[in-house]
């Protein structure tokens, strides 16, 4: 009985941890397309969409428009870079 359930725990957690890795990987619809908006008009689209999308995932909001805002959501306003600089578009 022991083998069985140690087998069906691990087989368990296997599937729990692909689809949760699976739904980390392909990002949210919500902040695909908040991204998409916020980022239309910036001269290097390809970082902007990647640390809006970072930010987004973190502080679940990104701010309306393509500029300025921010104050619409403080969590994604306060986020700093390594040179203290707003890691967020």
């Amino acid at each position: 009985m022991k083998p069985f359930v140690s087998a069906f725990v691990l087989v368990t957690l296997m599937l729990l941890s692909s689809s949760l890795l699976q739904i980390t990987v392909a990002g949210s619809s919500f902040c695909d397309s908040k991204c998409a908006v916020r980022c239309s008009k910036a001269g290097l689209q390809d970082r902007c969409l990647k640390y809006c999308g970072i930010c987004c995932e973190e502080c679940q909001c990104v701010p309306s428009g393509t500029y300025g805002h921010k104050d619409e959501c403080p969590c994604y306003r306060d986020k700093k870079n390594s040179k203290d600089e707003p890691k967020c578009p």
